[in-house]
């Protein structure tokens, strides 16, 4: 139940690249790469307290630059969907023989902790396919 540290660092590596090229450098370039800042510094601050894994921090935080600021609530609809069938796919798979394509994945055992990166990166993913589907 990781995230690596290689996979939030491509992530922003990516936004650091690509936002050169499609975003006007100022004044949105800057304010997103912002946006990541003020988001890792308040994951870590939820890690500190027990509220949240460092993995989902870390991949919040090099996540926000690619979210448009006026999409934070379709945003929290497609995650909190999301969460719901990604929850649901994990307990039918943990009780099935679908478990054996993973065997040895740690969060079988944990039962009470829901790894929420499962649902995070699908969530990202949706988001961007329907910038690019419907545009801006």
């Amino acid at each position: 139940m990781r995230i690596p540290n290689k996979t939030v660092l491509l992530m922003t590596g990516v936004f650091v690249d690509i936002g050169l090229i499609a975003l006007p450098i100022w004044p949105d370039y800057p304010i997103r790469l912002l946006r990541l800042v003020v988001v890792l510094i308040a994951g870590m601050v939820l890690n500190a307290i027990g509220l949240m894994g460092a993995g989902d921090s870390k991949f919040i935080a090099a996540a926000a630059p690619f979210i448009a600021p006026g999409d934070a609530g379709l945003l929290a609809y497609i995650f909190g969907i999301n969460v719901l069938a990604c929850y649901v796919t994990h307990r039918v798979v943990m009780r099935t023989s679908l478990r054996n394509m993973a065997p040895d994945w740690i969060s079988w055992e944990r039962t009470k902790k829901f790894p929420l990166g499962f649902s995070l990166a699908p969530t990202l993913v949706i988001y961007l396919g329907l910038g690019i589907l419907y545009g801006a």
